[in-house]
């Protein structure tokens, strides 16, 4: 369910950055260190202005560092999101095991969205905005795979119940409004936690 583009903060510090010839200038600095926090700078800026509305420089401002670095080391703000989205995959494919049961990996991305909002919060953007580089097709095989398993039922569409476990996941962070008047609860509270987990668990079963 590669529902956002990334969590940089999962990476570890000799994760890969993309490199091209060294320049004199360059040769002086950290490039992991300089990699990473363009990349926290980035899905920080994308998080509130969208892809669009994101500008290079305030970046570049934010991580503290030169902007030339930005086409230095990933060739532009679109390079930068498409590493966010690389690494964000491979976060995704630790967890979204095979012989994981559906409702185990969705209350792991449920999770991953309340501890970082962040990706949520970029899809949400996008929605709204668009202007993001362009993405292929989703792959729905897990899913297709968990349908024929007996996980998701035989009348349903797959792409229609992703679009419906990716929006279970996203609400409490793009609509805490609705949460608190739905539920009565504080989105960030430990309560609400537990109790939308559990509700989620169950939702995921009755799929089946």
């Amino acid at each position: 369910m590669s529902e956002k583009p990334g969590h940089s903060r999962d990476a570890s510090p000799d994760a890969r950055c993309p490199r091209r010839a060294p320049r004199q200038e360059a040769r002086k600095l950290d490039p992991e260190r300089s990699c990473r926090l363009l990349l926290e700078a980035a899905l920080d800026e994308f998080a509130a202005k969208g892809f669009a509305g994101a500008r290079v420089q305030d970046i570049a401002d934010r991580a503290g560092v030169n902007k030339q670095l930005i086409a230095y080391y990933f060739g532009g703000k679109e390079g930068l999101w498409n590493e966010l989205s690389r690494r964000w995959a491979e976060r995704e494919a630790s967890f979204n095991q095979p012989d994981a049961p559906l409702d185990e990996v969705m209350v792991h991305y449920l999770h991953d969205a309340l501890d970082d909002p962040r990706g949520s919060r970029l899809n949400a953007w996008v929605g709204l905005t668009g202007g993001e580089p362009e993405a292929g097709r989703e792959d729905l095989s897990d899913l297709e795979r968990r349908k024929a398993a007996g996980e998701i039922g035989e009348e349903l569409d797959t792409g229609a119940v992703l679009l419906l476990l990716m929006g279970a996941v996203a609400a409490p962070v793009v609509t805490p409004h609705m949460v608190r008047s739905v539920l009565g609860m504080d989105p960030q509270s430990p309560e609400f936690r537990e109790f939308y987990t559990e509700q989620l668990r169950r939702i995921v079963r009755r799929l089946g």
